[in-house]
């Protein structure tokens, strides 16, 4: 919890929490007083001050992904792991939410691990590892990537 911080296809936030509490949680856990500060603070870096206090459920899809974001960054993590952050968002919001990763990734100096059948996406890491039934088969840089499907 205090090293790694996770994305994922499902956003996986609570219910019956608002995008404050959902953010600020895991700073909770591990008794850090001021989560809900830092929780603001995030979640007005990803466009989302006026949802505070909005439970996941009244969220757009974007929306809620971009409070898994916040939630992930919230403990500073060294190690970020997005497994297809955008896979449940339409192109023009999966976009949106990219940039923001990669922005929050730079901000923070994280290192991101992103699991992505995007070759467009795959192709703004500065390393990439093709899989093929769970073993690797290919590490490429960007710029010379293919055309290919796999990733």
């Amino acid at each position: 919890r205090k090293h790694i911080g996770y994305v994922f296809q499902a956003f996986h936030l609570i219910p019956t929490l608002t995008a404050l509490e959902n953010v600020a949680l895991p700073l909770e856990l591990q008794g850090i007083t001021t989560g809900t500060l830092r929780a603001k603070t995030l979640l007005q870096s990803v466009g989302l001050e006026h949802r505070l206090h909005h439970y996941p459920v009244q969220l757009s899809g974007g929306e809620q992904q971009r409070v898994a974001l916040a939630r992930a960054f919230i403990v500073r993590p060294p190690l970020l792991l997005a497994d297809e952050p955008t896979g449940n968002l339409d192109s023009s919001t999966g976009a949106m939410v990219i940039d923001l990763l990669w922005e929050l990734h730079q901000q923070h100096g994280s290192t991101l691990v992103l699991v992505t059948h995007d070759m467009s996406l795959a192709a703004r890491a500065q390393r990439i590892l093709t899989l093929r039934d769970g073993a690797m088969v290919n590490e490429t840089a960007p710029p010379l990537l293919s055309s290919g499907s796999e990733t």
